[in-house]
């Protein structure tokens, strides 16, 4: 399964020790060790964090004769599939990990062949003959960047590795594409405007038993494929409807093994969250661990939050303040933690989706921003992580979720006047008690505390004569004092990154 990593990868003239420095910025992501090999055209480096295969999973990767490389980090989860398939063809294995399925794949039949690969990855791989790719997943999970200047293409998997005379240059790798320098950037398997089946019946029937059926089951199989690991595994409780559905369906799976499946919460005394995540917790058996934060340390914690999330969104970064609390203390327990990212995107549980009537435009914007994720809430789901030495799992990004989701008609996720995500709490009617599964949403920003606490600081620190003057160095321009003071943190700490193309910046907040 995924090993959360620091990939760097350059084509082209390159220093080394420029590629060694970028290393060191990302230790974080890969306190368990480092390699790099440096070929003719191509230097390739990686940063690891070991959960499977801990004795002989270490990268650069290669084939029995020394002529393919490749760094990544991403997880296949069809990789024992594939791993049979070409052994049957010949390839000899190295190691267990999963990665080493897309090597000797990619070595047989080409980039072309990324689209047969189901997983969240971000790889470079070159050949000692001048051949090199870059590719990175259909969801943009696996965090991937690059630059181009003067004949080299560098890649990393943060901001802040690359150099600061390089960060101008800096863009988000696509996702869903490949490149190589024969044929530049092309797309293998993209996010595409899916069009919904029909709903069966008169128009206002709700969706029946089977597609109930569909979407529990399909959710289940992706939480218990990502509940493998050869370390320890939980949860991030917010007590909120996504996180706790996956705690449910993970904490069954462990009861039916003898086994209390471990959850982390994180709040101000008396928060929503915390309250909410305690009786989830309760009632599913969990073994529960909780932390409660003063003001003081919400406040006290946000130039650090900025620096690792790489991001100045205010719903970001009230979001990861809590987040990068819960991860320092679930990394105490475990290495592995499932998150809930993902289902408000695809079943429409932010409240602005709420003024939507139309099918067809509800759709467009689930797309939209499941699209633009892999530059907002996955930014900070993969940061938080990669500081604090956790790999996380988003089981509602799962490929098969995902196209389920994206193929229902629109017309079962507008809330009208019911719960948003009703479809999804409907499907899961009897996994939590009524009151919790019914539990109208918060953000986690919000139910922690973290958002009154922060806006309320923050927006102090700048002065209306200050905001006004400063509000359009962006476009679209900066829309609080609160924005502009994390803005302010946020050049402080990634000095020369042009934020144009790099930030999401969230429109429902």
């Amino acid at each position: 399964m995924r090993t959360i990593s620091g990939i760097v990868a350059a084509h082209g003239p390159f220093d080394p020790l420029e590629g060694m420095r970028m290393l060191d910025r990302l230790a974080h992501r890969g306190p368990d060790g480092q390699g790099s090999r440096a070929l003719d055209h191509a230097w390739l480096g990686h940063r690891r964090l070991a959960v499977v295969d801990l004795e002989g999973g270490a990268q650069p990767l290669h084939d029995p004769a020394g002529r393919y490389w490749l760094v990544g980090d991403g997880e296949i989860y069809n990789h024992e599939r594939l791993r049979t398939e070409l052994e049957g063809r010949g390839h000899v294995f190295r190691t267990r990990a999963d990665q080493e399925s897309a090597l000797h794949l990619i070595e047989a039949d080409g980039p072309a062949a990324l689209s047969r690969l189901w997983g969240m990855f971000a790889f470079a791989g070159a050949e000692v003959d001048g051949r090199f790719f870059a590719a990175r997943d259909t969801m943009g999970i696996a965090p991937l960047y690059w630059a181009r200047h003067d004949g080299t293409a560098i890649f990393a998997s943060e901001l802040k590795a690359f150099d600061p005379h390089r960060r101008p240059d800096v863009e988000p790798f696509p996702p869903g594409h490949v490149w190589t320098p024969e044929d530049g950037l092309t797309p293998f398997r993209v996010l595409t405007d899916t069009t919904p089946t029909a709903a069966p019946g008169d128009s206002g029937a709700d969706p029946p038993e089977e597609v109930l059926a569909a979407v529990r089951d399909t959710l289940i199989r992706a939480v218990e494929r990502f509940l493998a690991a050869d370390v320890g595994v939980g949860a991030l409780l917010s007590g909120g409807l996504d996180s706790s559905i996956v705690t449910a369906i993970a904490a069954r799976h462990a009861h039916r093994t003898g086994r209390r499946f471990p959850t982390f919460s994180v709040g101000l005394a008396g928060s929503a969250d915390l309250v909410a995540a305690r009786e989830v917790a309760d009632a599913l058996g969990t073994d529960h661990h909780e932390r409660v934060y003063t003001d003081d340390e919400l406040i006290d914690w946000v130039p650090e939050v900025i620096r690792v999330i790489e991001s100045f969104d205010p719903s970001l970064v009230h979001s990861s303040v809590p987040n990068l609390l819960v991860s320092k203390l679930a990394a105490r327990t475990v290495k592995v933690v499932l998150i809930g990212e993902g289902a408000d995107e695809l079943f429409a549980g932010y409240g602005y989706y709420s003024e939507i009537d139309s099918d067809t435009e509800l759709h467009e914007e689930l797309l939209s921003t499941l699209q633009g994720l892999h530059i907002g809430g996955l930014q900070r789901v993969d940061r938080v992580a990669g500081a604090t030495g956790l790999e996380p799992r988003t089981p509602f990004l799962d490929l098969d979720v995902v196209e389920l989701a994206l193929s229902l008609p629109a017309r079962w996720k507008l809330s009208g006047d019911r719960a948003e995500k009703w479809l999804l709490r409907k499907a899961f009617e009897g996994w939590l008690p009524e009151h919790l599964l019914w539990r109208p949403k918060q953000q986690f920003g919000q139910g922690t505390g973290a958002r009154d606490v922060l806006g309320e600081y923050y927006a102090s620190t700048v002065s209306a004569d200050e905001f006004e003057a400063e509000r359009g160095e962006l476009d679209p321009p900066l829309r609080s004092r609160e924005e502009l003071a994390y803005y302010r943190l946020f050049q402080r700490e990634l000095t020369g990154v042009d934020p144009k193309h790099l930030i999401g910046r969230f429109a429902g907040w």
